[in-house]
């Protein structure tokens, strides 16, 4: 999974959001280290849509525009999930080895 992809999924675990809203929340989660595109932004959500892991949840025209608004499916929050396990796995693989290499404690407390 793509960066963005775990970014924009992660945005919407809270309540659906329109593109503006997930482009802010992305930025917000990653510190402003990710900036999203408008054109990444839907390419993105196309992708995660056509996989079931998001959903349009409802349209609405404000001030002349149509937003919509989307929200994370059942199937994309047990897929974040298990993108965020694997993630956190590696990186305390990697932190521990590195404790390894630095003669520091492991910290998963079994070898490194």
């Amino acid at each position: 999974m793509t960066e963005p992809a775990f970014l924009i999924l992660t945005a919407l675990v809270g309540e659906p959001c329109h593109g503006y809203g997930i482009v802010r929340e992305v930025e917000r989660l990653s510190g402003g280290r990710v900036r999203l595109k408008v054109g990444t932004l839907y390419g993105v959500l196309d992708r995660l849509a056509g996989d079931g892991l998001v959903a349009l949840d409802r349209e609405e025209v404000q001030q002349g525009r149509l937003r919509r608004y989307y929200r994370i499916t059942d199937s994309g929050s047990r897929t974040l999930e298990a993108e965020a396990l694997r993630l956190a796995e590696n990186a305390r693989t990697a932190v521990d080895r590195l404790h390894a290499r630095l003669g520091r404690p492991s910290t998963a407390g079994g070898p490194a």
